[in-house]
């Protein structure tokens, strides 16, 4: 685990290439199998595969999201606040699983953030993916995932430059 938490960086430039099926399917599994407060699951989770709406989600963010247009997939990162209070948690839980497993399946993901972002003039990034996808009004985002084969290679993280005065024993 440590190795994988290592290797997996953030990758924003992707090959040209369709990601097969089966590794989409496990991707879902993971998030699926994710844990979650009371195990009441209030996450959904929306493919994306699509390039004309791939392009359009590009544009959620005002800044930082420009790269999803050249993904082969996304997976939006939703979820019922009705089912439960800690939803942001449970979503964060999902979504980062969701990342392991595809990094697991030697493909690159990054995080792009919805909540509490805006698109450019003003809009919220929330609004304008929700209107994309016709996601009803009940529903929270938190993510969008830009998933595919990594075009970039970037150096794992080191353990010597591990923030060790983070961890305090006993009191802070």
């Amino acid at each position: 685990m440590l190795e994988q938490l290592k290797n997996r960086r953030s990758i924003r430039r992707y090959r040209d290439q369709r990601v097969d099926k089966d590794k989409v399917d496990t991707i879902l599994k993971a998030g699926l199998l994710a844990p979650s407060s009371r195990g009441r699951r209030p996450w959904e989770f929306v493919l994306v595969d699509d390039k004309k709406t791939l392009q359009t989600l590009s544009e959620a963010r005002a800044h930082g999201s420009k790269f999803l247009a050249q993904a082969p997939l996304a997976i939006v990162v939703a979820a019922d606040p009705e089912k439960c209070d800690v939803w942001i948690e449970d979503a964060s839980i999902a979504a980062i699983i969701m990342q392991l497993a595809a990094h697991s399946l030697g493909l690159g993901s990054c995080w792009i953030q919805i909540r509490e972002r805006e698109a450019a003039g003003g809009v919220r990034a929330e609004d304008f993916v929700k209107q994309t996808l016709s996601i009803p009004d009940k529903y929270k985002l938190l993510c969008i995932l830009a998933i595919g084969y990594p075009d970039e290679v970037k150096e794992p993280y080191r353990e010597e430059d591990l923030a060790y005065d983070k961890i305090h024993s006993r009191s802070f």
